[in-house]
């Protein structure tokens, strides 16, 4: 499949939200009744006003509701996908290799938020030495994204991921020129890079990221980041990963 399906799906997908306030106008009595005796229909009829009156009063329970039901949803498939997400590919991590939490971080080079998150994800690695941290590449923005995406994993077959994703970023939005630039100004072997560039492994593992994120949310975004099921999506600060960090510690 690819990254352009895989966005189209995703999308469609998404459009299902739209009827969660209908699901829950609905389901909401079905719960209220839930290992209830029977109750006379009249009765039912009842519930069920009280129940959507109260929504349409207080209708910010709906994305509350929402917000809880894909909250829900993505902790459930972090525990399903947890060894595929927190295992990297090649020298795409960085921190402990061993590390009691791992921050995973889904990236898009042509991401100005991603951008901007990067002194942050440094400044938690130079501050926890139990701390591992996993880049997961998914160019959703545009041809840019997708070659520099490709070549990143190129440099991190051999060992130079971070380097390339400090310079790629660098550079500002990502085209074919500046990548071509930035892996010329790095010590790697440029025949196998070009090789790998456009080769099996790396197009599975884009693959693998677009899956992996699309199971979490279906409506991929980045930053996307994953600290042990707890889901944050923006450029959210070094405060607030830190917080899901330590509130991962208390977990375990």
């Amino acid at each position: 499949m690819s990254i352009r399906e895989f966005m189209l799906r995703h999308r469609r997908l998404a459009t299902t939200i739209g009827a969660g306030s209908a699901i829950l106008v609905g389901g909401s009595a079905a719960l209220l009744t839930h290992h209830r005796p029977a109750v006379p229909l009249a009765s039912k009829a009842q519930i069920e006003q009280v129940v959507r009156d109260y929504i349409l009063a207080h209708p910010e329970i709906i994305p509350e509701a929402m917000d809880k039901m894909r909250e829900k949803q993505s902790r459930s498939a972090y525990a399903m996908h947890k060894e595929a997400l927190e295992t990297p590919f090649a020298s795409a991590w960085a921190g402990a290799e061993k590390g009691d939490v791992a921050l995973v971080m889904f990236t898009d080079y042509a991401c100005g938020y991603c951008r901007s998150s990067q002194p942050d994800i440094d400044r938690l690695i130079a501050d926890d030495p139990k701390l591992k941290v996993v880049w997961r590449e998914i160019p959703i923005l545009g041809p840019g994204s997708e070659i520099a995406a490709k070549a990143s994993l190129a440099a991190a077959e051999q060992g130079s991921y971070r380097e390339f994703h400090r310079r790629m970023f660098a550079t500002g939005q990502p085209d074919g020129a500046k990548v071509s630039a930035v892996l010329r100004g790095m010590k790697l072997d440029l025949r196998r890079a070009q090789r790998d560039i456009y080769g099996p492994t790396v197009m599975a593992e884009l693959k693998n990221n677009l899956d992996l994120v699309g199971n979490l949310d279906n409506s991929p975004a980045t930053p996307t980041f994953v600290v042990n099921g707890q889901m944050l999506k923006g450029a959210v600060g070094y405060d607030a990963l830190k917080q899901a960090i330590d509130d991962a510690r208390k977990r375990t």
